[in-house]
């Protein structure tokens, strides 16, 4: 016998509006409604609402979470070993970060005192948060590649490389309010599509891809706009001009 959206509202703890929102999006539509017009939900829905949930943990965006989960090629068993693994590596990092905070209140007290590096012992910034949802675009041959090309850097060349993307994030940010077709945008764009390719192996078709990714995923936006609003969208603009004018 299937539940309807308040008993399952009440058995995972969240909202029967929340359960609604993912039913209009097409995120989460019950099995049946009953004759009185009530959603009702079945197990097989509740595995879903388990997806949704364990991805939301992650940071996924509905949007990313929806084109996950319904897809054709969704393997839950997968997907389950997948979230697992990248759970554990939330909790390796956050136990990090807790050991740090209590080593600096303990420094703040006069109680220890702490080497410039240990203050940053607990930042881990080797890990791409994004890294999974690559290589289901574009396969592990090409993220493996990216990271071995990476890996093969000194800290120094990293770095550099780091403020090198800096410099065209911040150079795309005062061109934003232009046309993405201009031979400015054009230049600029290219440099990044140079560098990414210094990184790894990005076609035309691959690097339009990206584009749309900067601002399909939340995570993407939110991070590209901290160099100016509306930065993602024109970024993602530029780089389809781009990859069009190179088929």
């Amino acid at each position: 016998m299937g539940m309807t959206v308040k008993q399952v509202a009440d058995l995972v703890g969240i909202s029967v509006r929340t359960l609604h929102h993912y039913d209009e999006i097409g995120l989460l539509p019950p099995s049946d409604i009953s004759s009185g017009g009530y959603r009702i939900y079945s197990d097989k829905d509740l595995e879903q609402l388990q997806q949704i949930l364990f991805y939301k943990e992650l940071g996924f965006s509905l949007k990313r979470i929806s084109e996950i989960v319904n897809a054709p090629s969704f393997n839950r068993q997968e997907a389950l070993e997948t979230q697992h693994s990248m759970l554990l590596e939330k909790r390796r990092r956050l136990d990090n970060m807790i050991a740090l905070v209590a080593q600096t209140i303990q420094s703040a007290k006069g109680e220890i005192e702490m080497t410039n590096e240990e203050k940053f012992a607990g930042f881990d910034f080797s890990q791409n948060p994004y890294e999974q949802e690559a290589r289901d675009r574009w396969g592990n041959k090409a993220v493996d590649d990216s990271k071995q090309k990476i890996g093969n850097m000194t800290k120094e060349e990293q770095q550099a490389l780091g403020e090198e993307m800096n410099k065209i994030y911040r150079c795309l940010a005062g061109l934003r309010h232009q046309d993405p077709a201009s031979d400015e945008a054009q230049t600029a764009i290219g440099d990044w599509f140079h560098l990414l390719n210094r990184m790894g192996s990005y076609s035309p078709d691959a690097f339009k891809g990206l584009g749309q990714m900067y601002v399909d995923d939340e995570r993407f936006t939110k991070n590209i706009d901290r160099f100016g609003p509306g930065l993602a969208i024109f970024m993602r603009d530029a780089m389809a001009v781009f990859a069009d004018n190179r088929k």
